[in-house]
């Protein structure tokens, strides 16, 4: 997009880019044992149970989308989510104690990475079924239409989601009712442990989109200003009842497909390649050439990770669930297998 992003525009969202950085990275340390990078004694403790999906190198798309959201939109998330749901203003601090499985997560640390929701900011939540986001935002969709809200909804999904099913029936879905949706393919490249180019057959997600009748964008998601004046004009356009429209844009993923797995299958060059694009150096470049000095540009990331900092000291800190809490938010059928 050809549309120049303000200086303190560029700065916000490079100050969301490193919160989310800042997360994920803390998020995995404290996954695999050890939390000293961010301040704390280290700990061969694994303190977060099971591994996550992060979404380190990919921060640009939630970052350049949200920042158009309003907290009454609605959103849908995958698996790989937590960078979505801080970029749409949930409380970090308590992702974290999500993590930590501690009862003042969002879950009551129930749910953990893949269920973070918070419908406060419209975030409807994350999901751990490939796909499965995108016919609840369609939902969501549907619902506004017929409430006459001035909400959209968005769900942002992989390049592995196209091939599946509900992708097809939500977009036809969309279409045939002209609902106020916004599909974002944030496309890194590899469905888990396997490169979708090696899979996916045809033109990807923009012209599966295009025979459905949704117009579509192609941006490079590595450059947060070219994600946010792309989003820019297709949330502009569902807005205005143009109907659905579809965001293509491709990144890379820097870490495994889970935060124990070292990607072994990757050809190391194909990494190191992808690291010279990445989403907080582009970012950083731009506003240093607009006259931003070095030093601004550190204190931004310096002061996220002291926020993940704190979080993390919260997280540790908080109490567990009460066992007495357990059958709690447990559907009863009325057979009584619950009491």
């Amino acid at each position: 997009m050809e549309k120049t992003v303000p200086n303190p525009v560029l700065l916000t969202l490079y100050r969301t880019m490193c919160r989310i950085r800042a997360f994920e990275d803390a998020a995995e340390i404290a996954s695999q044992g050890g939390v000293a990078a961010f301040g704390q004694q280290s700990s061969s403790q694994v303190q977060v149970r099971g591994p996550l999906h992060l979404s380190t190198g990919q921060e640009a798309v939630p970052a350049g989308v949200c920042a158009h959201l309003r907290p009454t939109d609605y959103l849908t998330s995958t698996h790989r989510g937590h960078g979505h749901t801080i970029a749409k203003g949930a409380n970090l601090e308590r992702m974290m104690h999500e993590l930590f499985g501690k009862a003042s997560g969002y879950c009551g640390g129930r749910g953990g990475s893949m269920h973070i929701a918070d419908f406060s900011v419209g975030m409807l939540g994350a999901n751990g079924v490939v796909a499965a986001g995108i016919p609840i935002a369609v939902g969501a969709a549907h619902s506004i239409m017929i409430q006459h809200s001035a909400a959209i909804a968005v769900s942002f999904f992989g390049d592995g989601a196209i091939n599946r099913g509900p992708f097809a029936e939500s977009l036809n879905w969309a279409a045939t009712f002209g609902l106020p949706i916004l599909f974002v393919c944030e496309d890194n490249q590899w469905s888990a442990t396997t490169q979708t180019s090696a899979m996916s057959a045809g033109e990807g997600a923009a012209a599966r989109a295009a025979s459905h009748g949704v117009a579509a964008l192609t941006v490079d998601g590595n450059d947060v200003a070219a994600v946010y004046a792309a989003a820019e004009a297709l949330v502009d356009e569902v807005r205005s009842g143009g109907g659905p429209r579809l965001l293509h844009a491709r990144t890379y993923r820097f870490t495994g497909h889970v935060s124990v797995d070292p990607a072994a299958y990757r050809d190391p060059a194909e990494l190191a390649a992808a690291k010279l694009s990445d989403p907080l150096l582009v970012a950083g470049t731009q506003l240093s050439a607009r006259g931003v000095t070095s030093a601004a540009i550190a204190a931004v990331m310096a002061e996220a990770r002291a926020e993940v900092a704190a979080a993390l000291a919260s997280a540790s800190a908080a109490a567990w669930p009460l066992a007495s809490a357990a059958c709690e938010e447990v559907q009863d059928t009325g057979a009584g297998q619950w009491r």
